[in-house]
């Protein structure tokens, strides 16, 4: 799954168990991706904002296939949304995820877990959002995040187990890129300090950018 470029971007350790493999997802792919994007966003149990406990809303819009993600847990519906039951987890997207992994490892690949990817959580981001470095620790189970880039270019920022702070290495994400973080990395600091305007592929036919994150969620 490469997609063309004037130079080649090769893959990449962030750090151990973090890899970054770009142009991952070939144009025909990331076309098909948006797509169905716009039809799981439509309500019910759709795209909203995120409210934080605290009382601020995220400047990331969201919505969950399989699980819907609230802080800080996981429920069946959309329990600070509409109230509506969650899409289910779409098949492709799950043997997707798996795929991610055999191609962000190769031979490295950790055994493949017992349950499958069953957690879908698309971020979309227009050119003002962000997203604070976080660890994503609500899963009850280690398998591998997978994150599926779509539309403007990110700066992803991926720091350590231990703080916010530095160390941190800041990589561009573009469209048709995927990230995978597990292992001794599966429980690092990461989030996204600024998208930039305009970089989506204009034939995605996409203002800002989505990303797509496929989890295990041990539930």
């Amino acid at each position: 799954m490469t997609g063309p470029g004037l130079f080649a971007r090769p893959p990449e350790e962030i750090a151990p168990g973090a890899v970054h493999v770009p142009d991952w997802l070939d144009p025909a792919r990331q076309r098909a991706l948006v797509e169905s994007c716009r039809d799981w966003a439509r309500g019910p149990a759709g795209l909203r904002e995120v409210r934080l406990p605290g009382g601020g809303l995220m400047t990331v819009r969201q919505f969950g296939l399989g699980w819907h993600w609230f802080p800080y847990g996981y429920a069946r519906t959309a329990v600070d949304g509409d109230g509506q039951p969650v899409k289910a987890m779409p098949p492709e997207l799950a043997a997707l995820g798996r795929r991610a992994v055999s191609a962000a490892y190769g031979d490295q690949a950790p055994p493949e877990e017992p349950e499958k990817y069953d957690i879908a959580l698309v971020n979309y981001y227009d050119a003002d959002a962000h997203m604070g470095l976080h660890k994503d620790r609500d899963e009850r189970s280690a398998a591998p995040v997978v994150s599926l880039s779509l539309g403007d270019t990110c700066v992803f920022r991926f720091g350590n187990t231990e703080t916010r702070t530095k160390p941190y290495t800041d990589v561009e994400l573009h469209s048709g890129d995927l990230f995978v973080f597990g292992g001794p990395s599966r429980f690092a600091y990461h989030g996204v300090p600024r998208t930039l305007r305009g970089t989506a592929p204009p034939e995605l036919g996409l203002e800002g950018r989505l990303n797509i994150t496929l989890r295990v969620s041990g539930l």
